[in-house]
């Protein structure tokens, strides 16, 4: 019998983000990228989410490398923290490895990896692991598919991907070798995308919205134009500058991480910009305004990111008025549509033309859309398929494109993360699961748990009140206070009434208990809570978090 291999789901079924997964073959693991999330507008001063890295520690001497399919922070993101844990090798393009990089030494953790550069169409071992590198576009240059040639046949993983037929830089999805493969050796397990699974028809040509920006800036004569878009998307980068150059304006870069991947972009030949074209922003002053057009970071409505401080009138190089068109070349993520919109609201309160995806078709998404999927899946033929990256209902959705392709309705399986699946002989099967909760980042990382979280919540929705109360413990008297301290439940100063009525009630209650004979501090604290919460939910019908102090003299 052939030696089993096992997927292991680590995040990215269920969300958008955290994409992570493990491969196990002869008792090694490879990772299959490892990134991050943003936060839910409920998740309280969280900056990131992580995948969970508990089975990952338990199996670290294991580990023999990861996969990086592209450059996405939702697939890269997460490496430097699993950095500080573990070490090990990664491989991807060097666009990829450019932009996992630059997180990786901020982190000061280069030391912990190798980063190993991988072409397209290249075939290598990794430990145990014969993996393949096929091309696919996407909306970051240098994307890959990854096969993994495996003792039970081959394991197809599309990465992020779209059927563009006509990609600013002519890299395709190789098709052909996903048929070559197909046909020969057969593939196992395909693991597809799902980002885009309801969508019908074919997701627009990246080309498209080049067309369309040239338009808009012919149309915009006269005027200073800001554009947004992802700073890892330099193909969008690309068809801006070469707009801009069309309309006779040079190309400033305004942002860190923009300045950064334009020129990390310019030095492996990607991006095209003469010198002549590309200032910094710091030498915008030297050029009319209608010559000008700015890059900019921040098209995700992040509050301090270079247009989110243009929208608030605080950005240090540009201020906005009335003779600028700013172009959001993108669309939200799921979760920043408040953000966007009030990036938005703030523009046009500074008197800016804003264009923006609603209004013209000035983004093109990098993720297949369901006539692409089944083309894909007519293309691959897999034994078993399980959709991978989205939403649960992404996941069900491409999961029914499967079965219309002609997979085994049995052979198509809808997983979660922490989902553990084991192919044999017999076929793929689920036989587990591991920890894949939730890791919150906060400033430093691991610092925040689900309690926090609640104890935030309850503060950012009711409030909290502190009562500090002074007892001798001897004698069995209230010495000071009680004195409520409280925020965000009443505005003290006007409500001295209610507030004094509290304090009567949990002296009341204080007292009692001492009269009682009740000596220890922690069950005076809690007769402190009952009392005060008992007060506050008659009085208010509100729930604040109640922190008692009992102070012995």
């Amino acid at each position: 019998m052939t030696a089993s291999v096992r997927i292991t789901f680590l995040g990215g079924l269920g969300e958008i983000g955290r994409n992570c997964m493990a491969i196990e073959q002869d008792d090694k693991v490879l990772l299959i990228d490892c990134g991050l999330m943003f936060p839910d507008a409920d998740m309280h001063g969280i900056d990131l989410v992580l995948p969970d890295f508990t089975w990952l520690r338990e199996n670290k001497d294991r580990v023999v490398g990861c996969v990086a399919t592209h450059g996405h922070e939702d697939h890269v993101g997460a490496l430097q923290y699993l950095l500080r844990e573990l070490s090990f090798p990664i491989f991807g393009s060097a666009v990829t490895l450019g932009l996992a990089r630059n997180r990786i030494e901020e982190a000061g953790l280069l030391g912990r990896t190798e980063l190993v550069v991988v072409k397209d169409g290249e075939r290598r071992m990794i430990g145990p692991f014969d993996v393949e590198f096929i091309p696919v576009t996407h909306s970051v240059p240098h994307a890959h598919a990854v096969i993994v040639h495996t003792p039970q046949g081959v394991i197809v993983h599309s990465g992020d991907f779209k059927l563009d037929l006509t990609p600013v830089d002519g890299r395709r999805t190789d098709l052909a070798r996903l048929g070559a493969i197909a046909s020969t050796e057969g593939v196992r397990v395909l693991l597809a995308d799902s980002t885009n699974s309801e969508e019908a028809g074919h997701a627009p040509s990246e080309k498209a919205v080049g067309a369309v920006l040239r338009a808009i800036f012919a149309e915009q004569q006269g005027r200073r134009i800001i554009t947004a878009s992802f700073a890892s998307h330099l193909h969008r980068i690309q068809q801006i500058a070469d707009a801009a150059i069309a309309n006779g304006r040079i190309v400033a870069t305004l942002g860190l991480s923009i300045k950064k991947n334009v020129r990390m972009g310019r030095d492996l030949g990607i991006l095209h910009i003469p010198d002549a074209s590309l200032i910094d922003i710091e030498e915008a002053d030297k050029y009319p305004p209608e010559k000008l057009c700015i890059v900019s970071t921040g098209s995700q409505g992040e509050p301090m990111s270079a247009l989110g401080l243009l929208a608030r009138g605080e950005n240090r190089w540009v201020k906005v008025g009335d003779n600028d068109t700013v172009i959001l070349s993108s669309h939200a993520i799921p979760g920043n549509e408040s953000n966007v919109n009030r990036v938005i609201d703030g523009l046009l309160r500074a008197g800016v033309e804003v264009i923006h995806s609603g209004v013209a078709d000035v983004h093109a998404t990098g993720h297949a859309q369901a006539d692409e999927l089944k083309t894909y899946l007519s293309i691959v033929q897999p034994e078993f398929y399980v959709p991978i990256h989205g939403e649960y209902r992404h996941l069900v959705a491409n999961s029914k494109l499967g079965v219309t392709m002609g997979v085994a309705p049995q052979n198509v399986l809808l997983c979660e993360d922490g989902d553990v699946l084991t192919l044999t002989d017999d076929g793929l099967t689920p036989t587990g699961r591991v920890p894949a909760g939730y890791l919150y980042v906060d400033g430093i990382v691991g610092d925040v748990g689900q309690g926090v979280l609640r104890d935030r919540k309850v503060l950012a929705e009711e409030g909290v009140v502190v009562v500090v109360v002074t007892v001798d413990i001897e004698s069995g008297k209230v010495l000071t206070g009680p004195e409520i301290i409280t925020r965000g439940w009443v505005y003290a100063p006007e409500a001295e009434d209610l507030l004094d009525e509290a304090c009567d009630r949990v002296a009341d209650a204080v007292e009692s208990a001492l009269a009682k004979g009740e000596r220890n501090v922690d069950a005076l604290e809690r007769d402190v809570r009952r009392a005060a919460g008992k007060f506050v939910s008659e009085r208010t019908k509100r729930r604040p978090m109640i922190v008692p102090v009992v102070m012995e003299a």
